[in-house]
């Protein structure tokens, strides 16, 4: 038997508590969440215990595995004391949204010898599995790109800390690990733009959109975009494409549009593989943390780990930089 708890008690947090109730050898002890509010909510929704932090739920309740469920910004104390008190590792992405903090908590993980993973859920999503399994019918990637936006409602409404994390931060992160696995390609570059203004007029002093050129060590490139400027009145929250061209073929995805439409009041899109079907819950975030419970239980493999974790924090970094300076940033070469 495998004990979890989680840090963080909003959606993700009770999203992770449902997919793993009832699963085999799995049992998941409790959550941690500062706010009384959100954690009578969690209470309710999930009639587990809930206490008011990480320390609390690490002393009382002593898990063997925790999933880091809080904001982007807040990783690195409870990863770090979760680590040194031994314990497995779920971490959400982006691991850090600094280098500092996310190379504090891989040290943390290496020292301890702690297992983590790090939750690029997108490794979970069947179009991206399917994906994966067609890259070598391609030949050798050429070029490469990813869009990943949200509508308005996402930065003003479902996130309340929008204005301390931006589209690379929150969306990017997805799209960076996803090329980077189709491709299995080191990048080496990175020249980055960015435009803000719009949602500054909202109340969120941060990024309207980013626009990202990512060379890579044998040529090859990828573009990534993503906004929080989507129309609240389009067909969805989400719009997310990919597709990498190759010498030999393509592969291409389009998950805004997979096939089912809803009108009424509006038109929209709606993804068939979430929520429940029958008695399971479904979805890439559901897979994936039962899938790390599953790993821990048997000793398999997690998926992505800290280090590639660092890798993408260093890339969206390299992009800020861009942004920042108007010139390309060069990435760092592998550390032996």
């Amino acid at each position: 038997m495998v004990t979890i708890g989680i840090v963080g008690a909003g959606l993700r947090g009770r999203l992770f508590a449902e997919a793993l109730h009832n699963r085999p050898d799995v049992n998941v002890v409790g959550l941690a969440e500062p706010s009384e509010e959100v954690a009578s909510q969690a209470r309710a929704a999930t009639g587990l215990p809930v206490v008011s932090s990480h320390a609390e739920l690490l002393e009382s309740l002593d898990p063997d595995a925790v999933i880091v469920a809080t904001p982007d910004f807040a990783h690195r104390e409870v990863a770090v004391d979760v680590a040194e008190a031994g314990k497995h590792l779920l971490i959400e992405k982006p691991v850090a949204m600094n280098l500092d903090d996310a190379q504090a908590i891989a040290a943390a993980v290496h020292r301890s010898g702690v297992r983590c993973l790090v939750g690029f859920e997108n490794r979970w999503n069947p179009h991206v599995v399917q994906a994966k399994a067609a890259m070598d019918s391609i030949g050798d990637p050429i070029t490469a790109s990813a869009t990943l936006s949200n509508s308005y409602f996402v930065p003003t409404t479902m996130l309340s800390w929008a204005a301390k994390s931006s589209p690379a931060w929150f969306l990017m992160p997805h799209t960076v690990d996803l090329i980077l696995y189709l491709t299995s390609r080191r990048a080496v570059s990175v020249t980055a733009v960015g435009s803000r203004g719009v949602l500054a007029k909202r109340g969120l002093d941060t990024w309207d959109v980013v626009h990202a050129l990512v060379s890579f060590e044998d040529g090859s490139t990828a573009t990534l975009s993503s906004a929080w400027t989507l129309p609240d009145a389009g067909d969805g929250i989400v719009d997310f494409r990919f597709q990498v061209v190759g010498t030999e073929g393509s592969v291409t995805a389009d998950l805004s549009h997979q096939g089912l439409t809803v009108v009424s009041d509006k038109y929209r899109s709606t993804w068939p593989v979430a929520g429940r079907i029958g008695r399971s819950q479904v979805g890439p975030a559901v897979w994936m943390v039962q899938d790390f419970a599953a790993g821990l239980v048997d000793g398999g493999d997690l998926g992505p780990g800290i280090d590639h974790g660092v890798l993408v924090t260093e890339l969206i970094c390299a992009i800020e930089e861009s942004i920042s300076s108007g010139q390309t940033v060069q990435l760092p070469a592998p550390r032996s």
